[in-house]
């Protein structure tokens, strides 16, 4: 028998912000009739891209990361503007970031984190080749593309050094290259 149930939401402020982010206060009823407090990440969608070219070298992003104050060589992502759809996101988010585009399929989407609201569209797009220069949207965005083959994109995810870590798994999961 289940004994993991739903809390009652009984409260919530969705009006709350943190510097630029979004965030969301609520307050739920516990199933022993405690109430508990939870401030979340309001985030809505975002798109992460696993980009292989037709040699089969991944497209990842060299671009600094103010969390973990360093360089990173990470997956193409973004969020979806208004009224976008999340295949049109992640097309759009390939070229801007990187220049390149290919042939695209859902994985999944996937919860981002039990602290938001983030539901995570992740992609595979095979057959990637560059057909522009990249043309980020924020100056934040600027970055070095790396390629990287198959086998030293598999240890870069062992080593924990890039942000959606969850998203190459899943990618090379479904692609049986894992």
């Amino acid at each position: 028998m289940n004994k993991v149930l739903a809390w009652k939401k009984v409260g919530e402020d969705v009006n709350f912000k943190a510097g630029w982010r979004k965030m969301i206060h609520r307050k739920f009823r516990l199933l022993n009739g405690t109430e508990a407090e939870y401030d979340l990440k309001d985030e809505g969608q975002t798109v992460n891209i696993l980009a292989l070219t037709p040699e089969n070298k991944v497209i990842l992003e060299e671009v600094f990361r103010p969390g973990p104050e360093k360089v990173l060589k990470d997956l193409p992502a973004g969020m979806l503007n208004k009224n976008e759809n999340p295949l049109d996101a992640a097309k759009r988010e390939l070229l801007e970031e990187t220049g390149y585009t290919g042939d695209f399929e859902l994985v999944v989407q996937s919860v981002d984190d039990g602290y938001s609201n983030c539901i995570r569209n992740c992609f595979v797009a095979r057959n990637c080749v560059k057909v522009s220069e990249p043309k980020w949207a924020e100056v934040d965005e600027e970055c070095e593309i790396v390629l990287m083959d198959i086998a030293e994109f598999r240890q870069h995810l062992r080593s924990g050094q890039l942000c959606d870590i969850e998203v190459g798994y899943l990618a090379l999961d479904h692609l049986n290259l894992l």
